[in-house]
């Protein structure tokens, strides 16, 4: 106001014909928040049923209990348990890496029904899926019999050869009365070599067609049959050394 006056004085305007008007300051206009409108909406009608206690709102305080020793236990026991299996995944882990034959891993294997491979996978390959190979080498000197049954014999000094691919399934017998070893092609699908003077293989070693097993003196006689689903096989031919499913 004062500066008003005073630019009146410097325009020599007589003060008494000024006329000061003060400019209200305009508040910027603030949108209520959707509580307070709400809680304006229940004080009003409230207050037209004429009750003015609800005119207020009063906040809800949630009573707070203190843990009992029971429940402390209880919590002690679940951090203790979590730890525990947390412990545990962390060994099998461990001994999976650095020691995959250990007792735990076994066990955990047979827990779940499988020994962790696709070996575990069943071979449903029948005997006509295999290719038969020679039992004895070229340079071998032999005269191949096939009995009625299916069984082929032969007697010859020379090493002795598995017929096709699998795995050894049982060594067993005697240099006295002669070794037999029967190798596994598949789950429907095994030979059997037998009368051999001593072998090279042992069980559960994995052989090939061009894989030597035994060796025979040539004073006895080698014995050799093909078994499916435990029935002798007779569909085969022999020409010279080499054999080959009809």
């Amino acid at each position: 106001m004062n500066e008003e006056l005073n630019y009146a004085e410097m325009l020599e305007i007589p003060v008494e014909t000024v006329t000061v008007n003060k400019r209200e300051k305009k508040h910027k206009y603030r949108e209520p928040e959707l509580s307070e409108q709400l809680v304006d909406q229940v004080n009003g009608r409230m207050e037209e049923a004429g009750d003015p206690l609800y005119a207020e709102s009063k906040p809800i305080e949630r009573e707070v209990k203190p843990r009992t020793g029971k429940e402390k236990r209880a919590r002690r026991i679940i951090i203790g348990e979590f730890v525990a299996v947390c412990a545990l995944c962390a060994a099998i882990f461990l001994t999976n890496i650095f020691l995959p034959e250990s007792a735990i891993n076994t066990f955990v294997r047979g827990l779940f029904g499988g020994n962790g491979s696709a070996a575990a996978e069943a071979d449903t390959r029948v005997y006509s899926d295999f290719k038969l190979t020679p039992v004895v080498n070229d340079y071998t000197d032999v005269e191949f019999a096939v009995s009625e049954n299916g069984e082929l014999t032969f007697s010859a000094p020379c090493t002795v050869y598995a017929p096709c691919d699998g795995t050894v399934a049982s060594v067993s017998g005697n240099e006295t009365a002669g070794y037999t070893i029967e190798i596994k092609h598949s789950d429907s699908f095994h030979s059997v070599i037998s009368g051999l003077d001593s072998v090279c293989v042992d069980q559960g070693a994995t052989v090939y067609g061009n894989i030597a097993v035994g060796r025979s003196d040539g004073e006895g006689e080698v014995r050799v049959g093909f078994y499916n689903e435990g029935e002798i096989l007779n569909c085969y031919s022999v020409n010279g050394n080499k054999l080959a499913w009809n």
